[in-house]
């Protein structure tokens, strides 16, 4: 049995919410998809930020495209609270639980986006948590928005 289902999502469009109580520590699902180079990740236009990307960035030459139905864990969204972390080596990567999950809860980690002040309103985040900051930004680099560029976080039910 899965740890996790598929289910609309109370932060955006589908997520993937526990199946059962969960423990810290557990590998929930892994992310997979096909390794391309930075090249090709630069000349294809599916990732131009107009719509979805679920790409990982591995290394300097390499990332992950994950824009597959048969990787459910691309439906994983982004927290600025989450209660999962990707971790991994080389081209495995699990999403694993950092705080024990109990059963409902949707499952989310926090995507890493570096801090751009020119890219802000391309990631907005919506997931509602208190320390939201508005934007989908690593949690290290989060301080760097003052307040004026804050927005006020949307939720979707």
């Amino acid at each position: 049995m899965n740890l996790y289902k598929i289910k609309k999502s109370n932060i955006d469009k589908k997520g993937l919410v526990a199946s059962k109580n969960i423990k810290s520590g557990t590998r929930i699902i892994e992310y997979i998809g096909k390794l391309i180079t930075k090249k090709e990740t630069d000349e294809n236009p599916k990732f131009d930020n107009e719509k979805d990307i679920y790409l990982f960035n591995l290394n300097n030459r390499y990332d992950l495209d994950g824009d597959y139905n048969w990787n459910t864990a691309r439906l994983i969204n982004h927290s600025c609270n989450p209660n999962c972390e990707v971790e991994g080596k080389g081209l495995k990567l699990w999403i694993t639980a950092i705080k024990n999950i109990e059963k409902g809860e949707e499952l989310s980690y926090d995507y890493g986006f570096s801090y751009s002040k020119e890219d802000l309103n391309n990631f907005i985040c919506k997931c509602g948590a208190k320390n939201c900051c508005g934007y989908i930004v690593r949690e290290e680099s989060r301080w760097r928005i003052s307040k004026k560029f804050k927005k006020t976080p949307r939720i979707n039910k």
